[in-house]
Formats: C-alpha cells, structure tokens, sequence
C-alpha cells in the first residue's frame, strides 16, 4: 500500500470532500447534464481518470444531489442535521474503512461497498463531510446563493459575518443591483 501523502489526504479530506459535493450538487442542479461535464466535475476534485458516466448514473445521481440539497437549504443547524440524519438513516449503510485494495490510505465509507453506484457514492461520501462539518462548527455547512438569478448552493468553512452569496461575483452584482434601484 502507498503510504498516506500530502496530496491524498488533501484530495480525500472533509473539506474537499465538501467542495466536491457542493461543485456536484451545483452542476447536477442543471436541467440536462451531459455525462462528459459531470465526469469533468469529478476529475477536477481528485477522482481518478478515465470516468465513464452513463446518462443513467448522471439521473441517479442528480437525484441523490437533490437530497443533498435540502442540507443546503435548511437555514439552520438543527433542520440541517435532520436532513442528515434522514439522509443517513434512509440512503447510507454502516460506516467502514476501505484502502481500495492497497490502492489508497485507509479511509471511511458509508456507501454498500467500493464498486458501489456513482449515485449511492456520491450521497454517501457527501454525508460523512457534510456531518461532520456540523460537528465541527456546530452550524449548517452551507446555503444557497441569496441572488435570485443564480441559487448555487455555497459551504460557509470560514468565520467571520453569515454569508449570503456563493461568490464575489454574485454579491457584486447584487450589490450594483441594489444601488441602481436606490437610485431610481
């Protein structure tokens, strides 16, 4: 087995695991998404290539994405931790420790197995991050995008004011929104 690193371990932590669910939940929130831009999604956070995704598996997993939107909307810590709880109780099985054959530091799993569907992975993986967010900051792990024109859904990781929006971008031009119709 390779012995843990850096790089793993920065792929595969709670956050990145967090970023990775919130960038999903956000690219499957799209009407039709192809295959080859959620395979995109998944490489870009450290999965490991080539990916194949079927229309099927992007279905399946846009419905797990809506699940795990609910965490996002809750708007407080405790509804937050009910949507986990339902989630974790309905859709995840026993926790267990996986190294993917030797392939990988040994990690935990909630999923049935490490072949397990993207769907069943992907709601699975994104409960164990997003619970144990809560645990560590006893507050919801995020929200949505308070712009009307956007609702992405954001992590809130950091202290300091409650945010609103799920980039500069969004509260900018919020922001400029506001002024003009102050202006008017």
């Amino acid at each position: 087995m390779p012995p843990p690193n850096d790089a793993w371990s920065t792929r595969h932590s709670v956050q990145a695991t967090a970023h990775r669910t919130a960038a999903l939940v956000n690219a499957l929130a799209e009407e039709c998404p192809e295959p080859a831009a959620i395979a995109e999604v998944l490489l870009a956070h450290g999965e490991p290539g080539p990916l194949e995704l079927s229309a099927e598996d992007v279905a399946a997993m846009r419905a797990a994405a809506g699940r795990l939107r609910e965490v996002f909307t809750a708007g407080d810590t405790d509804r937050a931790a009910s949507v986990l709880n339902s989630l974790l109780r309905e859709a995840t099985g026993r926790v267990r420790l996986s190294s993917h054959d030797g392939t990988s530091p040994w990690h935990p799993h909630l999923d049935s197995d490490d072949n397990a569907p993207w769907d069943e992975w992907l709601l699975a993986s994104s409960c164990m991050a997003l619970t144990v967010l809560i645990w560590d900051r006893q507050r919801p792990p995020g929200g949505v995008c308070a712009s009307p024109s956007c609702r992405n859904v954001f992590l809130t990781l950091g202290s300091g004011p409650e945010r609103r929006y799920c980039s500069r971008r969004c509260a900018t031009r919020e922001r400029v929104a506001a002024h003009r119709r102050a202006r008017i």
